[in-house]
């Protein structure tokens, strides 16, 4: 069945995500500006793919959502810190029939939006997908499954959902509805709220973090300290969280860092706030204690403010 999906924010996850659809035969409208959308609109949309390579010869892109009216599905894929401004615009794309997908990095990026547009018209999720612009109008995709992972506010089976699952399998993405959707989005924040903020102050590869004792226990106490907050926020993470995070760290490429460390080295807008800021909000919101990772945010946010 064919579903009709706005995508907000045509980057590296919006323009690899949508273009899958597209490619498929879904009908999809891209939100965009700048050179980014001259190029969608002159030439359509070009995607290098570890998965292979392809090109749309014309897509439907604008930068204003009114153009588009109400959809299915709406794609967030912006970064945190754009959200706000999408958030804003996310007015004529909903119905009472749309489904909002959050796909931020973070936790706190679902009830933003639902803040807004209501927790009923909003699907929580999580991608992995290393994908970014390579230039106007053309998406290079280097790593990860392209995999979403979503679900209902409270979890419960949906059509929507299963019309979403579907849609994405059929154009050869990975689609995965788990039990718990907050345990999902906790699960992956756990990595990144405590790897962040400690490679960027190091300002070292996975390699040397995972290396040094006393940097890895500082991971596994930060990880503790974002477990308690997820529990009392009333999401209860696995007892293997913690080692199955570790185990993440030492699969990843020795070489490799993190996009927090990469975006504030740079001088980019970073996710900071949304990665161990917000700990530090929800740990005080709930009265937990979170004394490492409020000292990592401090040093972290003086080395983005000084970049």
């Amino acid at each position: 069945m064919t579903i009709k999906v706005a995508v907000l924010g045509a980057g590296g996850v919006g323009g690899y995500f949508g273009g899958r659809l597209a490619q498929a035969g879904h009908e999809v409208r891209f939100i965009a500006r700048g050179e980014h959308l001259a190029a969608l609109r002159e030439n359509g949309l070009a995607v290098e793919s570890v998965a292979g390579d392809f090109a749309l010869e014309t897509v439907m892109a604008t930068d204003d959502p009114a153009e588009i009216g109400q959809v299915d599905y709406v794609l967030l894929g912006v970064k945190t810190w754009q959200l706000e401004g999408a958030i804003a615009s996310l007015g004529p794309l909903v119905g009472p029939n749309t489904a909002v997908v959050t796909t931020q990095n973070g936790v706190e990026a679902p009830q933003q939006v639902a803040d807004v547009v209501g927790r009923e018209a909003v699907l929580p999720g999580a991608v992995e997908v290393v994908a970014f612009l390579d230039g106007p109008g053309r998406v290079r995709h280097i790593g990860g499954l392209g995999k979403l992972t979503f679900g209902e506010w409270d979890n419960k089976q949906s059509q929507r959902v299963e019309r979403l699952r579907d849609a994405l399998q059929e154009s050869g993405l990975t689609a995965v509805v788990p039990d718990d959707v907050w345990v999902a989005l906790w699960s992956k924040f756990l990595a990144l709220g405590s790897f962040g903020a400690v490679a960027t102050l190091a300002d070292a590869p996975y390699g040397v973090l995972r290396s040094r004792p006393g940097i890895r226990h500082v991971i596994v106490d930060s990880m503790n300290e974002i477990k308690q907050v997820a529990k009392a926020t009333g999401v209860e993470l696995p007892g293997d969280a913690v080692d199955n995070t570790l185990a993440f760290l030492d699969s990843l490429p020795e070489a490799g860092t993190t996009s927090l460390q990469r975006d504030i080295n740079s001088g980019k807008p970073s996710e900071l706030e949304a990665w161990t800021g917000a700990v530090v909000r929800l740990g005080r919101s709930t009265g937990t204690p979170t004394p490492i990772n409020s000292l990592l945010y401090e040093l972290a946010s003086v080395r983005a403010q000084a970049s």
